[in-house]
């Protein structure tokens, strides 16, 4: 073992200091009870002066055992003062004196301080346990004493009871050394030098005194030997505070320091055996009672050692425990029936910041939140209540929030079971869950949150709707739905990425513009939802809710969108639904929805509140798109034709195909079930169906030798269709009808939304042949642009100018520049919606080629068609 002294301590010259006084002594012809007194007086102050300082303030902290040290320092002082006033005390006539009571005392103290030098101390150790081992210890000691030389002195003695009485003191000392002893020797402390130092000057104690209490017996002075020999072992008390020892000392094993005691009472028992048989006619009996002993002892010796087999499976498992503890970052406490902790595991100062001396000896409860703390004051109680037989195999669990030293509630999961080794104590795992807390609230967060807008989403928004519902009823509760105007076409120019950026912003307007009681989410897409809850503390009345409305459409509109280093200008839909009495959450938001769908129908950029016919008209709707699959396999549709006549001729020069159903004896409008066909998709099977039944109708008219064309209307979703071009080309093979013939009819509109993959496909079909006329021309935005991207044939006016023909005069000249400007681009130009005389007069005299309208002919079956002779004149009323 490898030792470090202090360099701040004199030890050496405290020795030196010791001998000196006794050389002194022995120099001036001091007697042997003065060179006695005179070393005890100062070794016993450098003892009790060393173990002082000690435990104040020079060892370091993690080194002090501050209340044992100085209850040896108060044993080493009183044993001083004993020893100082021997030499007068034993002038008297008494046996015991003054000063041996004192040296009792002080013995007793110094016994006390060892024992509390180790952890635990030695007097928590089993009191009767303890008590019985000293006494067996003491006992033999004694014995053996007494067959050496305690026997012979007794039978000299002339008074007996005077005899008992000068050994009092050395048999207390006897056995106040037999009672810490094993604990000491069995300590596991770092530094158990002081405990076992103590040890030796009570072993010196009680030797030197048995000598003097003879010594007083036979009338003679103690010898110097035995005097002196307390002071050299006080000179290593004074020095074993200073003394560290590098390496965690090991202690003996259990079932030897256990043992100790019977080892004795064994060796008492054979000197004893052997004293009596050498005296005593009955040694039979003798021998037979100690074989008897010996062979108890070695049965209990037996006993002690797989008792100490099984504490030591005992301290593997708790040491393995405490590991697992330490892998998994759990922190291990134990606390006594108080909550006060006894000790800390390892982890504690990485976990929560705190180091272990930092709550030792302090309640738990001082760190546990107060709102969790009856339950785990409770839960302590259940624990230290032996007559509760609920615990549960494993130990009780409970949540809490545990403080750390930064101030902040930790969530913890703990578990408390009661000690392996000490049933009043309580062991307490402590595991952090703060991770575990944040990940399951960042996947609430994301639950119930867009993580492109950070707003609530729809599942937050439906749930908080039912809330505010049940909570408040619906006085005062509105739903507001709006959708950006136009969203999609910047997600196809710019990208998703600067599309979610756009979002972003829009969420920041919006949130700016509603109040801080209002509920504002994502809905979905471009659509955003805002709830305005009513009752008495943030009511919302219809006029407070419209205004919200037209707030948000303002925030949108009114100032352009910066994405990728442009301008985008956006505006918004919106629609606002108040609850109703028994009105279910959700057909609230329906409703809101409905509106919102209504103000885009419309236009855009408006708001819309919620009525009755707006839902009425939504299942219509949906219930023609259901049916319209149906009709479609039942060949439910039909064609009507409208000719196209060439103004000066009255010759018929084409017909426009129109589609129409009847729903078994029920004619269904084309403005009823075109929108729902477009949006389900079905317009492209039934556009199809109309292109090859109307190329083979005109096909079979051109084969009767009639110069008759074909004019279709194309919607959106079926010029995008897949194979659109190629099903064009199949109706014309399969038909036979010249390309030539068919003149395909979109309006400006929906070249202006998808103008890049509008005029490719209308191109492809451009180099069939087949001829390209712009239909509803001076309604849209950009048709000049347009006539030059895209080579069209024709253009064909817009009823609302044919109308105004005669009767307002900036229609006219409208009209009239619009059939100008087609024929200086040598395009053929159709009028539509013929009624009156004068508008053909008008058009005719405007040098318009073509016309159609009710005025020319209304629409009619092939049938009907086949009744018009190539010669068809125009009738004039006029």
């Amino acid at each position: 073992m490898k030792v470090r002294r202090d360099p701040r301590v004199p030890l050496t010259t405290a020795a030196g200091l010791g001998a000196v006084a006794v050389v002194v002594a022995l120099v001036t012809g001091g007697s042997a009870p003065v060179v006695t007194a005179i070393a005890g007086v100062v070794t016993g102050l450098l003892a009790a002066i060393s173990l002082i300082m000690a435990a104040s303030r020079v060892v370091p902290a993690h080194r002090r055992q501050p209340g044992a040290w100085r209850w040896m320092a108060a044993g080493s002082l009183t044993w001083l003062l004993g020893v100082g006033v021997r030499p007068v005390a034993d002038g008297t006539p008494f046996v015991l004196t003054f000063a041996d009571l004192l040296l009792l005392v002080g013995s007793v103290l110094l016994a006390i301080g060892c024992g509390l030098s180790v952890k635990p101390p030695a007097f928590t150790r089993g009191v009767i346990r303890q008590a019985a081992d000293a006494y067996l210890g003491a006992a033999s000691v004694f014995t053996v004493a007494w067959v050496a030389v305690l026997g012979p002195a007794f039978r000299k003695a002339e008074d007996t009871g005077a005899f008992f009485v000068a050994l009092a003191l050395p048999l207390v000392c006897l056995l106040a050394t037999c009672a810490v002893t094993p604990a000491v020797a069995a300590s596991r402390s770092g530094n158990r030098v002081v405990g076992l130092t103590g040890v030796g000057v009570l072993t010196a104690i009680t030797v030197a005194e048995m000598a003097t209490a003879l010594a007083r017996l036979d009338g003679d002075t103690p010898p110097l030997a035995a005097g002196l020999v307390v002071p050299a072992m006080l000179l290593v008390l004074a020095v074993a505070p200073w003394v560290q020892e590098d390496r965690p000392a090991r202690p003996l094993p259990a079932a030897l320091t256990a043992a100790t005691p019977l080892v004795l009472v064994a060796a008492a028992t054979l000197v004893a055996t052997l004293y009596a048989i050498g005296s005593s006619r009955d040694a039979a009996l003798v021998v037979v009672a100690s074989s008897v002993v010996l062979v108890l002892l070695g049965r209990l010796f037996v006993l002690l050692v797989e008792t100490a087999g099984m504490r030591r499976l005992v301290d593997v498992g708790e040491q393995q425990l405490r590991r697992l503890a330490e892998n998994t970052g759990d922190v291990v406490l134990v606390c006594d029936p108080g909550g006060v902790i006894q000790e800390v595991g390892p982890g504690l100062e990485t976990t929560y910041g705190y180091r272990p001396e930092d709550l030792a000896c302090r309640p738990i409860f001082d760190y546990i939140h107060p709102e969790d703390l009856p339950a785990v004051q409770a839960l302590l109680d259940r624990m230290t209540d032996e007559d509760d037989g609920s615990e549960q195999e494993g130990g009780t669990r409970i949540s809490c929030r545990f403080r750390a030293s930064d101030g902040t509630w930790r969530p913890t999961e703990s578990v408390a079971a009661r000690h392996v080794r000490d049933d009043d104590l309580v062991l307490v795992t402590i595991r952090d869950l703060s991770d575990q807390v944040a990940l399951r609230n960042q996947v609430t967060h994301l639950t119930f949150h867009d993580g492109v807008t950070g707003l609530p989403n729809r599942a937050y928004f439906e749930e908080r709707a039912r809330d505010v519902l049940s909570r408040r009823g619906a006085g005062g509760t509105a739903v507001i739905f709006l959708d950006l105007d136009g969203f999609t076409s910047v997600n196809d120019s710019v990208g998703h990425a600067s599309g979610d950026h756009l979002l972003g912003q829009a969420a920041r307007r919006l949130r700016s513009a509603v109040r801080a009681d209002d509920t504002l989410a994502r809905w979905g897409g471009d659509e955003f939802a805002v709830l305005l809850e009513g009752g008495a503390s943030g009511g919302a009345d219809a006029q407070t809710a419209i205004d919200l409305a037209e707030r948000l459409v303002r925030a949108v509109s009114n100032e352009p969108f910066r994405v990728a280093d442009r301008d985008v200008a956006l505006t918004a839909s919106v629609g606002v639904a108040f609850a109703e009495e028994d009105l279910p959450p959700g057909d609230l938001l329906r409703n809101a929805d409905v509106a919102m769908s209504r103000a885009k129908e419309l236009g855009g950029r408006r708001v819309e509140v919620f009525a009755t016919h707006m839902h009425a008209d939504v299942l219509r709707r949906l219930e023609i798109a259901s049916d319209l699959q149906r009709a479609l396999l039942e060949n439910q549709f039909a064609i009507e034709y409208q000719p196209v006549v060439d103004l000066a001729t009255s010759r018929v020069t084409a017909v426009e195909a129109l589609v129409r159903w009847w729903r078994g004896s029920t004619f269904v409008p084309p403005e009823q079930f075109l929108g729902p066909a477009e949006d389900t998709g079905i317009i492209v099977p039934l556009s199809e169906w109309i292109l090859r039944e109307a190329c083979r109708e005109v096909a079979a008219w051109r084969a009767s030798s009639w110069d008759i064309g074909l004019a279709l209307n194309l919607s959106a979703r079926q010029i995008m269709a897949p194979r659109f071009v190629e099903t064009v080309a199949e109706a014309l093979s399969e038909s036979g009808l010249p390309a030539s013939a068919l003149t395909l009819e979109v309006i400006e509109e929906m070249l202006v939304e998808d103008a890049g993959e509008m005029i490719s496909r209308l191109s492809e079909l451009r180099t069939l042949g087949v001829r390209l006329a712009i239909d509803d021309f001076g309604t849209g935005y950009a048709s000049l642009a347009f006539l030059r991207q895209l080579p069209v044939d024709m253009i064909k006016i817009d009823p609302s100018f044919v109308s105004g023909l005669g009767r307002d005069d900036t229609l006219t000249l409208l009209t009239k520049t619009i059939v100008q400007l087609g024929n200086d681009l040598g395009l053929i130009v159709v009028a539509e919606g013929i009624e009156r005389p004068e508008q053909l007069d008008l058009l005719r005299k405007m040098g318009c080629t073509r016309g159609q309208g009710y005025l020319v002919a209304r629409p009619m079956t092939a049938r009907g068609v086949d009744s018009l002779m190539p010669t068809t004149t125009l009738q004039n009323t006029a």
